[in-house]
Parts: structure tokens; sequence; C-alpha cells
């Protein structure tokens, strides 16, 4: 464990294995979804938001400026898919399960078993308004990329409490 790991306020919570980042750049289990920013595989400068809702499943996939999905026709598309693949590298699929509210009918849970457990329930496809917040966060993130690396704290990121009392 790193200085920065142990000295930290927060805990820091490893993945579950390395992902690689250019198919899908974000993905996040926030605000009651599996969200994330997925690359397009025919445009390399076209990214899809998806999300899926936990419990009902509803589905979103929409472009960066809201331009609907052509795959996401009555079913999950392949950018949703590549969502929960990525969102069980990243967090394990218990926990991707567990958050999503997904039954896994034959024990043990992975991205195929999620995708078709949820599938199967034949979800609805929702709007697209969670797609600008997620987006906004998602370039929140790129621009942490490009700061220098320091030590010391920065102002944003203070939204933790103090670790010892003010006298």
């Amino acid at each position: 464990m790193s200085d920065w790991e142990r000295s930290s306020t927060a805990r820091v919570t490893a993945p579950a294995r390395p992902r690689k980042l250019a198919k899908v750049p974000f993905v996040e289990l926030a605000d009651g979804r599996l969200q994330g920013v997925v690359s397009s595989g025919s445009d390399i400068e076209r990214v899809y938001v998806s999300s899926v809702a936990a419990g009902t499943y509803m589905f979103a996939c929409s472009t960066n400026n809201n331009r609907p999905c052509g795959g996401a026709r009555g079913g999950f598309c392949n950018h949703i898919k590549a969502l929960i693949n990525e969102a069980v590298l990243q967090y394990g699929p218990e926990r991707v399960a567990r958050y999503l509210r997904a039954e896994s009918t034959d024990g043990e849970p992975s991205a195929q078993t999620i995708a078709d457990g949820m599938s199967a329930t034949r979800p609805s496809q929702g709007d697209t308004k969670a797609a600008a917040p997620v987006f906004s966060r998602f370039l929140r993130h790129l621009a942490y990329l490009e700061l220098a690396p320091v030590t010391a704290p920065l102002p944003e990121m203070q939204w933790f409490p103090p670790t010892r009392a003010v006298a």
C-alpha cells in the first residue's frame, strides 16, 4: 500500500481486475444506475453515454450530443453490454449484481449472466436525461489527468472532513 493510500481519509478500493480504458473509459455505480461512457466502434470522435437502472433495468444509450443509439431498440445494445463487462472488471461481479439487484440463476454471477438476467425481464428503454451529468463527470475526471502530480491537496477535492479537531 502506498503512502498516499495509508494517509488518505477515504478508503481506496483497488479494481477487481485491471481493465483497458480504450473501449469504456468511464464506468460508475451511482445515482441508482450503472452508467458510463463507451467509445463508438465506428467513429473515433463519437462516444455514447449508457446507463442501466438498478431494479427495473430501464436502459438508455445516446451519443454525447443526445442522438439516440441505433442499436438500443427493444433491448440492450452493444454499448450497454460493454459497460456491464467493464463494470464487472472494475467492481467485481458480486458488487455489480448486488447494486443492480440482478439475480443470477446459476449461482456465481458474471457479466454474461448479469446481462442475460436483466435482458430476460424485457426492460423498457428510458429517457436520456442522465446523459449530461454523466458525461460532465467524465470530462471532469479527464481534467484531473492533465494536472501535474503533486502531494498538496486540491481545493475542489477538500470535501472530506478534517481528521483533527480544531482548537
